[in-house]
């Protein structure tokens, strides 16, 4: 018997990394998973290979975000999870070099796809007087020099729409909590490197060995990692938990490293992620 048996999840962001690795867990603890993402080849795979449903859909835009849910319900009649997990990376640049495309983009997935994602979701589980509704954000929305500028502001906004909308939506049976992931191995940190989807999903090695380093626990953390924090918030064993950031990160938090020590080492793996990229 799984922790999520009989219960409809719909992932965003699940053709690869985390997303990818928290549908598989859930559908291993018995869910009924709806994944969504903007790549149909991997999202069709993904159908055939682990038994989930895939619709396309890119969460900045609300006729996606509205299409994923009525499809979900369409298929199965209700939500019971909600996981906001597709985002995207930007650029470790100097906060005088951003320029205002790069801050419309991030914020269009980062927090309007999930503000989106909630929106849509919330009335289905308002209906059932349940629901659970786990946002993505990370380590970087809780500590300075981690990640780029816009990306580390996005997350903070979504740790901090986590514990708005759990103020509202709690009263009416809905509890929505936040998973903040450390440096996690995947395809998001390729991307950065100026490499296409599918071919970042692939170049991870070099990502694994760079993480296996920069935290107290000596490995990189992995998709899965992540994706059990998941499946703990969509069971009921987590029912009284409500407007929580539960930070996945080996205790990255608890060391301190300076802005350029962190654009050089991200440089430098870029560097051997573009090199390594040249022989898949």
């Amino acid at each position: 018997m799984g922790a999520l048996d009989g219960k409809i999840a719909v992932v965003t962001g699940g053709t690869s990394g985390i997303g990818e690795g928290v549908a598989k867990a859930f559908v291993l603890e018995g869910a009924k998973v709806v994944i969504t993402g903007r790549r149909e080849e991997e999202g069709r795979a993904l159908e055939k290979q682990i038994g989930v449903r895939f619709v396309r859909a890119d969460v900045a835009i609300e006729a996606d975000v509205r299409a994923m849910v009525d499809k979900t319900v369409e298929w199965f009649g209700r939500v019971d999870c909600l996981v906001n997990n597709a985002g995207i990376p930007s650029p470790m640049t100097s906060i005088t070099e951003i320029d205002v495309a790069t801050i419309d983009q991030i914020l269009a997935v980062n927090v309007r796809g999930v503000v989106l994602g909630i929106k849509h979701a919330a009335p289905v589980m308002i209906s059932q007087r349940s629901g659970s509704v786990i946002n993505i954000g990370s380590v970087a929305g809780i500590r300075g020099g981690i990640s780029a500028h816009i990306y580390s502001a996005s997350k903070g906004a979504v740790q901090a729409l986590t514990r708005s909308a759990a103020a509202e939506l709690g009263e009416k049976g809905i509890r929505v909590n936040c998973i903040s992931p450390g440096a996690i191995v995947t395809g998001i940190f390729g991307k950065n490197a100026g490499l296409e989807g599918s071919k970042a999903d692939r170049a991870t090695g070099v990502v694994k060995e760079r993480f296996a380093t920069i935290q107290p626990i000596p490995r990189a953390g992995l998709p899965d990692d992540i994706a059990q924090a998941a499946v703990f918030l969509a069971s009921d064993g987590s029912g009284f938990v409500n407007g929580q950031d539960i930070v996945v990160d080996g205790g990255m938090t608890s060391v301190t490293r300076g802005w350029s020590a962190i654009v050089a080492g991200r440089a430098e793996m870029a560097r051997l992620i573009k090199e390594a990229a040249t022989t898949l």
